[in-house]
């Protein structure tokens, strides 16, 4: 497969509703009504919005290209690095629309969820032993919103044990989103940097644990696809001190059914399930991100739980060392239904395997670019790879220009400048669902535009030339948004 995906094509421009709108157009035939017609009150008119007047015809051909506009992993090869995005296979989708998940309503009372109750227990039974924990939580309703809980359960056992620490450890291969979690429990963040071989060094930790830290939260796989090789003993130098060890699981993927993190000493994990369980991504939601926990923490889980009792299921509130209540009801029920659909269909081996592809992928693509792109770190990877503009410097070209120009290759960029102890940082993961054959397309786009930096680095500093909105003044965007549409 020589020939790139993109290509300048058929690009549709498509003007707002109410540009097209036209007087006496309608897309509906409503109804003979069967009551008299009677005037609105004058006060509840005088502001009304003019909606646009369309015809069926308009509004089919609106949406249409709206849609062609946008670009998923449905579409192609959505490289996003510390990012997972994963073919969602479509039995999911089957199976989540059923009658009984799709109509379920969360007040029917539990005599009337018993088959979605078992569903959401079974859930659980599966992650915890998928991860090596005691106990599972579903609530949360994405990534972030699970560290916030797991952070607000070390909070509270900390409160529980008579007093409460100041202070968090975070390395600098850590996601984001880890110290904006531990703020909102009002803890400092301390920052530890990784050492040569990109990983944590226990002595880096010791240097620091002390008596007034809460714990420490670890990336692993680590942003920038590496294994923290040294968790089990920085672990043990964060018990040691009475801390607790957050897992930050969003990278899970890499490493599901061969490590299990509640077996190394971690002792509170969240999950992306759109990461590593195939639900949809993006979109501004649903999520999920559910949270593991050992028998330190089991305690402390939000309410309510679900309980078995015999063959029925339950929610159950009375728990006395509970953080509380993280969620309206019970989580995202959808988005459970396609990860338990997921989970069954692939079997204990299949996700060892995809865990497996996912490392092998990404390996392929870091030995197949290393001297395209320079690699900083060149060690065994997980999941996913970083490199960096240093070869393009000379040609004044960066790593956002090289994200550009893919564009015009049919590829969705990979992350950029991300993780931050990479500078230019240009990272991907090719998920074990893409084929060696769409990969090989994607690294010959790389050298293609590789060679381009060094023959024609112009084109590429106005790329993207062949997208429908060509290159932006980012600088302006970001100070003048124009948000009409």
């Amino acid at each position: 497969m020589n020939q790139q995906p993109g290509t300048s094509g058929l690009i549709f421009n498509e003007p707002l509703l109410w540009d097209k709108s036209r007087d006496g157009r309608c897309a509906m035939s409503l109804p003979k009504s069967d009551v008299e017609r009677a005037p609105l009150d004058a006060n509840l008119t005088g502001d009304a919005p003019k909606l646009p007047q369309l015809s069926e015809l308009d509004v089919v051909r609106h949406y249409t290209r709206l849609s062609q506009w946008n670009f998923g992993v449905d579409s192609g090869m959505y490289p996003l690095g510390s990012c997972t995005m994963k073919y969602n296979p479509k039995t999911n989708e089957v199976q989540a629309a059923r009658k009984g998940f799709a109509d379920a309503h969360p007040l029917a009372g539990d005599e009337f969820s018993q088959g979605s109750l078992k569903l959401m227990y079974n859930l659980e039974q599966y992650l915890a032993q998928i991860t090596g924990f005691n106990a599972v939580t579903l609530q949360p309703a994405a990534g972030a919103h699970g560290e916030l809980a797991g952070m607000l359960m070390i909070h509270a056992f900390h409160a529980k044990n008579g007093k409460q620490r100041s202070k968090i450890l975070i390395p600098d291969t850590a996601h984001g989103t880890n110290p904006a979690s531990a703020a909102l429990c009002g803890y400092d963040s301390i920052n530890i940097k990784s050492g040569k071989n990109g990983i944590l060094e226990p002595s880096a930790v010791a240097a620091i644990m002390d008596e007034d830290t809460a714990g420490i939260m670890v990336t692993n796989p680590n942003t920038l696809g590496l294994f923290e090789a040294n968790i089990k003993e920085i672990a043990e130098i964060v018990h040691s001190k009475g801390g607790l060890v957050y897992g930050d699981g969003a990278n899970m993927n890499a490493i599901m059914g061969i490590v299990k993190p509640g077996d190394i000493g971690i002792d509170v994990l969240h999950l992306n399930l759109h990461k590593t369980f195939s639900t949809p991504h993006g979109g501004g939601g649903p999520g999920s991100g559910p949270v593991a926990v050992g028998k330190t923490l089991e305690p402390f889980l939000p309410i309510p739980r679900i309980v078995k009792e015999l063959d029925s299921y339950k929610l159950v509130t009375d728990f006395p060392d509970t953080m509380g209540r993280i969620h309206t009801f019970y989580g995202h029920f959808g988005i459970m239904v396609r990860a338990y659909a997921y989970i069954l269909s692939m079997g204990a081996k299949g996700l060892t395997d995809a865990s497996k592809l996912a490392v092998l992928n990404a390996n392929y693509v870091k030995e197949s670019l290393k001297g395209t792109l320079n690699l900083p770190y060149d060690l065994p990877c997980m999941h996913e790879c970083v490199f960096n503009d240093e070869f393009q410097k000379e040609y004044h070209i960066t790593t956002m220009d090289m994200a550009k120009r893919l564009l015009d290759y049919g590829f969705h960029p990979p992350t950029v400048y991300f993780p931050l102890v990479v500078d230019g940082a240009f990272m991907v993961e090719p998920t074990e669902t893409e084929s060696k054959e769409d990969i090989d397309q994607f690294i010959d786009a790389v050298k293609a535009i590789a060679r381009e930096a060094k023959e024609d680095p112009e084109k590429l500093r106005k790329a993207p030339l062949l997208t429908k909105v060509t290159r932006l003044d980012e600088v302006a965007a970001a100070r003048k948004p124009c948000l009409r549409g």
